[in-house]
């Protein structure tokens, strides 16, 4: 966790909202200087932080709505620093809880130092970002379509379907195997549904290769060179890291892919685990989906992944293979040379 540290003669705290904020200013000792509800809108924070703009640093918590205020100060030249929602348990904590005291908290978290930091991804990619995100999310979808199909497949107890539906071609004659005429027309809404998906993922990502801005395509490059790691996938992933050297060391990376189980230990007891949704749920994807591809047709890793079957079970021996994937992802990015096979499962 880290916090920011640096002093200015002012600090404003906001309780973000779509609609409307709450703003709290306090001077260096303490003092409520500003402390009132408004419109959200650049020209009604503007006015009200006109007076201390000489050195003044603004807060908000990372919530959906904080791109605006982030491209806003970056023009006008303010800091702003991003609040980890996760990490703000002074506001979560509270017995009681509104917006008035959730500004002024932190301003105070602000003051004092103990602003936990989340990062501002640069503006000119973040649109990219999201749009892969929302790929991820259709995806995800089709991939329900494809898993109803087979649920229904066996709930009947139905011969196996002898093809990958996943593939267009062979989806015809699907929906006539079920005799009851609900289900048959609930399996053509699925498959025509498959058909619509697999239209809009080809060109939303024909869309994405075509118009995605890559400062350094070097890394790109170094990514691809890992079996499994494809065009998408690779995108997917230098999106979301952005820059390698923000993460000091190769824990601290494979902590944010959430690819480690968080251990809570007091006095020498260990109390389970929480906390495990903080991290970057999309790059977990990534790394997992890498790790089912990476055995794909790679004999060599197979052999090396089967002893691990044997000795932790499929889930879990997946779950190592796909830390290996970010870990050697880490450094390659770190000391820019390809991936090296070989090396990598004298290693694993």
């Amino acid at each position: 966790m880290k916090f920011y540290h640096k002093q200015h003669w002012y600090y404003c705290g906001i309780d973000l909202h779509a609609r409307s904020m709450y703003v709290c200013i306090l001077d260096r000792d303490g003092k409520i200087m500003v402390h009132r509800n408004m419109r959200t809108s650049p020209e009604n924070l503007l006015k009200a932080i006109e007076p201390f703009r000489e050195d003044l640093c603004i807060g908000v918590e990372c919530t959906f709505s904080w791109y605006w205020i982030a491209d806003l100060c970056e023009r006008e030249n303010i800091p702003f620093v991003l609040g980890h929602a996760l990490y703000l348990k002074a506001i979560h904590g509270g017995k009681t809880k509104n917006d008035r005291i959730d500004s002024h908290k932190l301003a105070i978290l602000l003051r004092g130092g103990m602003f936990p930091l989340a990062y501002v991804y640069p503006a000119g990619m973040r649109s990219t970002r999201d749009l892969l995100r929302r790929r991820m999310y259709l995806t995800h979808k089709r991939s329900e379509l494809l898993a109803h199909i087979e649920n229904t497949n066996s709930q009947y107890n139905l011969a196996p379907l002898s093809q990958k539906i996943a593939y267009k071609s062979n989806r015809s004659g699907v929906a006539d195997r079920f005799p009851d005429p609900s289900s048959r027309k609930s399996i053509a809404v699925d498959l025509h549904l498959l058909d619509f998906y697999d239209k809009l993922l080809g060109d939303l990502e024909l869309f994405i290769l075509k118009n995605a801005r890559v400062d350094n395509p070097q890394s790109l490059h170094l990514l691809q060179t890992t079996p499994g790691i494809g065009k998408i996938l690779s995108l997917v992933m230098l999106y979301e890291i952005h820059d390698i050297s923000r993460f000091p060391t190769v824990a601290d990376f494979i902590s944010y892919c959430r690819l480690v189980k968080p251990q809570r230990e007091s006095a020498g007891k260990k109390s389970g685990s929480r906390n495990s949704k903080i991290g970057n749920n999309h790059l977990k994807w990534a790394f997992s989906e890498a790790a089912v591809l990476f055995l794909r047709g790679n004999e060599a890793a197979k052999s090396i992944h089967q002893k691990r079957v044997s000795k932790h079970g499929k889930a879990k021996a997946l779950s190592i293979l796909a830390q290996k994937l970010a870990r050697s992802v880490y450094f390659m990015l770190q000391r820019k040379e390809a991936f090296n096979q070989r090396r990598f499962l004298t290693q694993v």
